[in-house]
């Protein structure tokens, strides 16, 4: 007998494909004339087998845009491609684009105030010293660093610090903000009094932050900080997570500069902290620091992932996962680096045995050496491993693109 739903069902899929494909090529002939190194035809979504927490995912921002859920959870972990920001802001305004959201919330580190380059979105700001801590590097590590990799470390008598928020497309005001910190009592930390601002404040010292809920919207916070003994020696500020109570996605983009694959897996509260915002699909675009070291080999670096993995999944258990391949680079600017290839392939096995998805970054960009080309068309820096911003906004495009296609056609598929 024949089955006339399955052929239904086999029609719509390939006549779906085949609208894609189109659309594909159309959106992108423009930019394969003008950058030929480009493999667009291997801008896409690859998935394991088993793509089952992909599917979940997807029915999740069906059920955003649907008004059954109020807010989609995006964590995206890397070094310095994703510190810049410029990369992580396409995505924000990417995801924010399938409803007009402008809603759901972002995580901010005050990369200002510890000396450092910071995203576009936001300025942080200060009138004290602090120190930088970070997971990234030997001489900067301490204990209890959290979701951030990093933190900023104060013993002044007086001081004030803050953020706000800049004019973006995704994420503009907030009404509710957790402050992540070590609860030292030597130290209390206050908002200034303003006829205007009204607000709910919680302290978590077991979740380890305080929070505020605001009676309005707002755009911008600065705190007071007092010293009051030395009994105990230093604050510690570990960052902000804002939220808007509208609809929307809540895109954490955690980047330090120099971080590995490692790096996150010597944060104490790093388990603690994300499961206060347990994410839907956590993106991993860690590598070029791992496959920059000596002792770099495919086995430890699927491991590394393998316990970040798991630690994720104490935080969030029904969590997915998309893996970026590792950017084509060069080592002290002059050496063609070999590793990334070894590190793709890490990913794919990653992609099979835990039931993720690819987006295959060292294809679409060219491959071994391509780098250089991008450098030479005047997308990326002289040192051969970062992108300029041009460069970066390129990358996401094509990457959100490729994740807006999948999750299109999937949703069709599944109707």
């Amino acid at each position: 007998m024949i089955k006339y739903g399955t052929i239904a069902k086999a029609l719509i899929q390939k006549f779906a494909g085949f609208l894609f494909v189109v659309f594909f090529l159309s959106s992108f002939s423009v930019n394969a004339q003008q950058y030929t190194f480009i493999n667009y035809d291997q801008s896409r979504i690859f998935m394991a087998k088993d793509s089952s927490q992909i599917m979940k995912f997807y029915k999740k921002i069906d059920e955003l845009r649907e008004g059954k859920r109020n807010k989609v959870t995006v964590v995206h972990f890397g070094g310095s491609h994703i510190q810049a920001g410029f990369w992580t802001e396409v995505l924000m305004d990417g995801f924010q684009s399938l409803g007009n959201f402008k809603g759901g919330g972002t995580f901010i580190f005050p990369f200002r105030i510890v000396k450092t380059n910071s995203p576009n979105f936001f300025k942080s700001f200060t009138t004290g010293k602090w120190v930088r801590k970070r997971s990234a590097l030997a001489k900067e590590m301490c204990d209890n660093l959290g979701l951030a990799g990093m933190a900023g470390i104060t013993n002044d008598s007086a001081n004030t610090f803050g953020f706000k928020i800049l004019k973006n497309n995704h994420h503009q005001t907030f009404n509710s903000l957790r402050l992540y910190h070590n609860f030292n009592p030597s130290f209390e930390f206050s908002l200034p009094v303003q006829e205007d601002l009204h607000y709910v404040r919680t302290d978590n010292p077991k979740l380890g932050y305080t929070e505020f809920h605001f009676e309005t919207f707002i755009d911008s916070v600065n705190f007071n900080l007092l010293r009051k003994d030395t009994i105990i020696k230093d604050f510690m500020l570990r960052g902000f997570s804002i939220d808007n109570t509208n609809p929307g996605f809540y895109y954490a983009a955690i980047g330090v500069n120099g971080a590995s694959t490692s790096s996150y897996l010597r944060c104490q509260e790093f388990v603690n902290e994300l499961a206060t915002i347990p994410p839907d699909l956590v993106i991993f675009s860690l590598g070029v620091n791992d496959t920059h070291d000596a002792n770099f080999s495919k086995e430890r670096f699927i491991a590394n992932y393998d316990s970040l993995i798991t630690l994720i999944k104490i935080a969030s258990p029904r969590c997915a996962f998309l893996f970026t391949t590792v950017t084509d680079n060069y080592m002290s600017r002059k050496v063609s680096n070999k590793r990334p290839i070894k590190g793709q392939e890490a990913m794919y096995e990653l992609m099979e045995r835990h039931g993720a998805a690819v987006y295959d970054l060292y294809a679409v960009m060219g491959g071994y050496k391509s780098i250089y080309k991008w450098q030479k068309a005047g997308l990326a820096a002289k040192d051969k491993v970062h992108f300029n911003g041009r460069g970066y906004r390129i990358l996401a495009d094509l990457m959100f693109d490729a994740i807006n296609r999948s999750y299109r056609y999937n949703t069709t598929v599944r109707k």
